[in-house]
């Protein structure tokens, strides 16, 4: 997805941002970091074992021909072996550690900022997946590539030595390695970008699959199976054809370089026996030259296989800085405020950021204890987004929204969302039995609380009629119960923890059979209590225990005032507006 430039320099500012915040989060694992380094620097130093050994073996052993000697080095450079082996090995298990320290580091702040993120920006959630980036940057430093990537700062180390062995030998090793990572940047800025937005691609293609999986009822009910499957099949393979590009290209620049370091390798021997035969070096440093060779080139070479992996992590790092820096650390709100149901609003707006029109244009309204509203008007009015609003998931672009007189903001959001029981338009449930759905996933769910929160919604006598009753398992999106029982499951668990303020959007499948008495009887007693409730709906029998209506109409508001008035001057309204046509058309 191309950006402006005054999006780049803000991403370029959130990125600089969060990737601070990174750091001081993850400040304890420099410590590790530095150990990782110190086991690196002697295992490189380790190596040089194995190149010295040939180097006695051919310049002392053979032409002495001392068996007791071979066996003293033999023994020796085994010990060295087994000794970097297992530091080889705890480097390698410390990395992985590393890498379980970066997700436990960065969990909790990224899933905060992934919520906020998807509040705001909910259009652009196939482009982001903050959890799986986390999870990319984990399994890195899990990799080879990431021990690689520390043993590169020593290739000058190997190429040193043969400096010293004859500056040919070092110039032509220093060659070989500038050239490889020559190409290596040349992968990088060809695939760089290529590789972005075959992620968001991949993204894009497996949300849309999700999606469909999710509304499998709609698809096959309206015969979209077909339509569907085109519709999927374009975007993966849109993804897969930019992915096979991203590797059709990063794939011959490493077959450039692995054919570049088996050239080197041999050009290595090859000048090596032309400096034995000119009497400059000797056969030992010919062979240790070429084993110098292969390990000064060999993390180069790891490093360039694993491209892919390191450009993946490294974007994955990025995605998470600018997310982090786009989105700060809320401030902790008081868990200690214990507000009365008294709502404010004062002329509240909504603007997405992706469109010019407020969905809610300057909404003014109050609610005291005991008193019900309810909010009515025509499809595409505003009603849902007003619900959301009253629950603080929209931000207000404009005017402010206040319980018992204090800002929403300033409440802690769990404790807002169990002073106010929401039971939304579009219902989803979550993996689980639908006892642990009404507790909101609570690890220790108070049991008589769950019983109670499902009697005042009217839903004991049904949840009991279940296979397993309150331990039935539930789905995703319910799809085991019928809409009237996800909205009574859902309205139990809206009551959960006994709000004081209830918000209701188009419960109207409560008015059904047995449960419209239920839904009466439930608002009186909030209201009898001391609550108050807010409820989006068209249906005169929901408005039955509401004390004044709210009409909205593309946003706006349009009126305000006692119920029985309201709707007197709107059936008023209809009429005249039926009448006065039929009179002009019999003049």
């Amino acid at each position: 997805m191309p950006y402006s430039n005054t999006e780049e320099a803000v991403i370029k500012r959130n990125i600089i941002k969060g990737r601070r915040e990174m750091a001081r989060l993850l400040r304890g694992v420099r410590g590790q970091f530095a150990l990782v380094a110190i086991f690196a620097a002697f295992i490189n130093v380790l190596v040089l074992a194995g190149p010295l050994f040939m180097l006695q073996v051919y310049d002392r052993v053979l032409p002495a021909r001392s068996l007791p000697t071979l066996i003293n080095l033999f023994l020796l450079v085994a010990f060295l072996f087994m000794m970097m082996g297992v530091l080889d090995w705890a480097r390698g298990r410390l990395l992985a550690r590393i890498g379980a320290d970066h997700q436990r580091g960065l969990e909790r702040r990224v899933f905060d900022a992934a919520i906020v993120d998807a509040t705001v920006n909910t259009q652009e959630r196939s482009s982001n997946n903050a959890l799986r980036d986390l999870e990319i940057l984990q399994r890195y430093y899990a990799s080879p590539v990431a021990a690689a990537v520390f043993d590169l700062p020593w290739t000058p180390l190997y190429l040193g030595v043969l400096f010293v062995f004859h500056p040919w030998l070092g110039a032509l090793a220093f060659a070989g390695g500038a050239a490889l990572i020559l190409l290596s940047f040349a992968t990088q800025f060809v695939t760089r970008a290529r590789l972005d937005e075959t992620a968001q691609l991949e993204n894009k293609a497996r949300y849309l699959g999700n999606d469909f999986l999710r509304q499998i009822e709609t698809i096959v009910s309206l015969g979209m199976r077909e339509s569907g499957f085109k519709r999927w099949q374009a975007a993966r393979h849109e993804s897969m054809n930019n992915a096979i590009h991203t590797t059709d290209v990063s794939g011959s620049f490493h077959a450039v370089m692995r054919a570049l370091r088996l050239l080197l390798q041999t050009s290595m021997l090859a000048l090596g026996a032309y400096l034995v035969l000119q009497g400059e070096v000797s056969a030992g440093a010919m062979v240790a030259a070429s084993i110098l060779m292969g390990r000064a080139l060999a993390p180069v070479e790891l490093a360039v296989g694993g491209w892919t992996q390191w450009q993946g992590a490294s974007l994955a790092r990025d995605r998470l800085a600018a997310l982090l820096g786009a989105h700060p650390p809320e401030r902790k709100g008081s868990e200690w405020i214990t507000p009365k149901p008294q709502l404010t609003v004062e002329g509240l707006t909504i603007r997405p950021a992706t469109s010019d029109r407020a969905t809610l244009d300057m909404i003014s309204f109050s609610l005291e204890p005991g008193e019900a509203l309810g909010v009515i008007g025509p499809l595409g009015a505003g009603k849902s987004v007003l619900a959301r609003s009253l629950c603080n998931f929209h931000r207000p672009s404009a005017g402010t929204i206040r319980l018992d007189d204090v800002p929403l903001d300033q409440y802690d959001r769990d404790n807002l969302g169990r002073l106010i029981g929401y039971l939304p338009q579009s219902i989803s449930f979550f993996p689980g039995t639908v006892a642990e759905n009404i507790a909101r996933l609570d690890p220790a769910p108070d049991k008589d609380r769950v019983i109670a929160a499902a009697k005042r919604a009217g839903a004991h006598q049904m949840i009991l009629k279940l296979p397993a009753g309150y331990d039935t398992p539930i789905e995703f999106e319910g799809a085991s119960l019928s809409d009237r029982q996800r909205q009574l499951v859902a309205l139990s668990r809206a009551l959960y923890h006994d709000p004081i303020l209830l918000v209701l959007d188009e419960p109207n499948l409560l008015l059904n059979g047995d449960a419209g008495p239920g839904l009466h009887a439930m608002l009186s007693d909030l209201k009898a209590h001391g609550g108050a409730a807010i409820v989006m709906t068209n249906s005169p029998g929901a408005l039955a225990e509401c004390d004044r209506i709210l009409v909205l109409d593309r946003g706006a508001q349009r009126a305000l005032g006692a119920r029985d008035d309201v709707l007197k001057r709107m059936i008023a309204s209809a009429t005249k507006s039926r009448v006065v046509p039929a009179a002009d058309s019999a003049a």
